[in-house]
Formats: structure tokens, C-alpha cells, sequence
């Protein structure tokens, strides 16, 4: 298999509301979108909304579940001055605080907020990993 991750699909109650949040947040939305799916270009990753219902039946899964879904995503960004502007930036335009910005243990400096569907965000600044010119994070 090669090591890539193509896209990244939020399965959304609302998809309507999670699209305007993630527009609010600066995003642009691809002009591959329809009106039934939103796709944002993240870097070399797609990121898309899509009803958390259709999605499920896509995977022939059963929508139901709630909680912890045993994943966040991360946004890693140049300092922890930026750190705290990200998250007051998502709270302002409708994600919820779970986690307000501090110190980690192993030297970072990290946050999180959950986006209208309670998907988790980590904004962190990471010391010991680059960022290109483009925001990209460079693993040594």
C-alpha cells in the first residue's frame, strides 16, 4: 500500500452548518463541491463534509454512535501566539473550547476545539518538527 492519505470525510449531521463553519474559519471550498458534499483542498489531503448518514451507508455501517471517535485532527501552526489566535479564531465563528491552550509535557504547546459536529481539532505548536513556507509539516 502506498503511504499516502488521499482524503479525510467528516461524516456531518448538518452539512449545511458544517460547511458555513469551516467557510467561516477562512477555508475555501473547491468548486468539485456539490450539494451534497464539500471539498476543501488541505494541503496535499482533500477534506470533505458529507451527511454523516449517507456516509455511513456508503460503508455500509450503521450511522449510530456518539462520543470519543478514537481520532482527532491537527492543525500545527508557527508559535504558541498562534496557537491561542487559532482557537479564539474557530470559538469565534462557532467551534466549542474542549481544551484551552497550554504547555505539553514533552516541550509543545497545544489546544483543542470541536467543530459543530464534535470533531476534534488540536491546534499545536510543535518545536521539534518544521513547517514549510506553505504550512506544511516536514517529518525528519
Amino acid at each position: 500500500m502506498n503511504q499516502t492519505i488521499s482524503f479525510i470525510t467528516l461524516g456531518v449531521s448538518d452539512l449545511a452548518r458544517s460547511r458555513a463553519f469551516y467557510k467561516a474559519l477562512g477555508w475555501q471550498e473547491s468548486s468539485a463541491s456539490q450539494e451534497a458534499i464539500a471539498f476543501f483542498q488541505a494541503g496535499s489531503v482533500a477534506f470533505a463534509l458529507f451527511q454523516r448518514e449517507a456516509l455511513a451507508e456508503d460503508a455500509a455501517v450503521a450511522p449510530a454512535g456518539s462520543g470519543f471517535p478514537g481520532f482527532t485532527l491537527a492543525h500545527n501552526v508557527p508559535s504558541e501566539a498562534a496557537v491561542i489566535a487559532t482557537l479564539e479564531e474557530a470559538v469565534a465563528v462557532g467551534a466549542r473550547l474542549v481544551r484551552p491552550a497550554d504547555k505539553v509535557f514533552w516541550g509543545g504547546f497545544r489546544g483543542y476545539f470541536a467543530d459543530p459536529d464534535g470533531f476534534l481539532w488540536e491546534v499545536c505548536f510543535n518545536p521539534f518538527v518544521a513547517l514549510d513556507a506553505a504550512g506544511f509539516i516536514k517529518l525528519p
